[in-house]
């Protein structure tokens, strides 16, 4: 047995709707490494629980299973605005989100965050206590800005993949701009005298931001 596999077997069972969503993206779509998951939809899910926030912004959809998976863990009031700029997946993506539990508190939204959520959020006045951050690498700094632009004070942030398979430290991906990217965001993370950080090797890594209390 493999360590991955123990980790998961030592972790409360799947979701039916999750393991099915799983299943599909696997059958179905090419990429499908990129569904959280299992172990780490457990994670958010448990997070989502403890800091009970009113509102969390997602940055990077793929099939919705982290949107779905932080969904079961909302109080009555959460919600969730998650985006995507891959417009290819959305009849899959929206039609197992909406068919979701918790369906109704979610928002997803085909476009690029960047440029959609600055008016959303200004227009609305919407801020979010908890932002998860797994869109294109090579936007992750523009990503971190624009959550601590729009984030509550003593709020928080996941950020996916930031170990990347063991590249951030590989010179061999030195000019790679997802790699690039990552370390940037790190090394940004790193140095915000703003913020408590630390990486959790878990899967692809982790980063769990705590904005201090303004």
């Amino acid at each position: 047995m493999d360590l991955d596999t123990y980790i998961s077997r030592c972790t409360e069972p799947e979701d039916d709707y999750l393991h099915r969503l799983y299943r599909a993206t696997n059958i179905h779509l090419v990429r499908s490494h990129m569904v959280s998951g299992h172990v780490e939809g457990t994670l958010l899910k448990i997070l989502v629980a403890m800091l009970r926030p009113k509102n969390i912004l997602e940055i990077g959809t793929f099939t919705g299973y982290s949107a779905i998976a932080m969904s079961y863990g909302l109080g009555p009031e959460g919600h969730i605005h998650t985006f995507d700029v891959n417009d290819e997946l959305e009849d899959f993506t929206r039609k197992w989100i909406e068919n979701s539990r918790r369906g109704k508190q979610i928002t997803y939204t085909i476009g690029n965050v960047l440029d959609i959520l600055p008016r959303k959020a200004e227009r609305g006045n919407l801020r979010f206590d908890l932002a998860f951050i797994d869109g294109d690498k090579r936007q992750y700094p523009e990503y971190y800005s624009l959550c601590k632009r729009y984030l509550s004070s003593g709020g928080y942030i996941l950020a996916d993949n930031t170990l990347w398979d063991g590249h951030v430290v590989d010179p061999a991906y030195d000019r790679d701009p997802q790699t690039r990217g990552i370390r940037a965001f790190n090394d940004i993370v790193a140095n915000d005298e703003e913020c408590e950080k630390v990486i959790i090797p878990m899967r692809d890594g982790i980063t769990l931001i705590h904005l201090k209390d303004k």
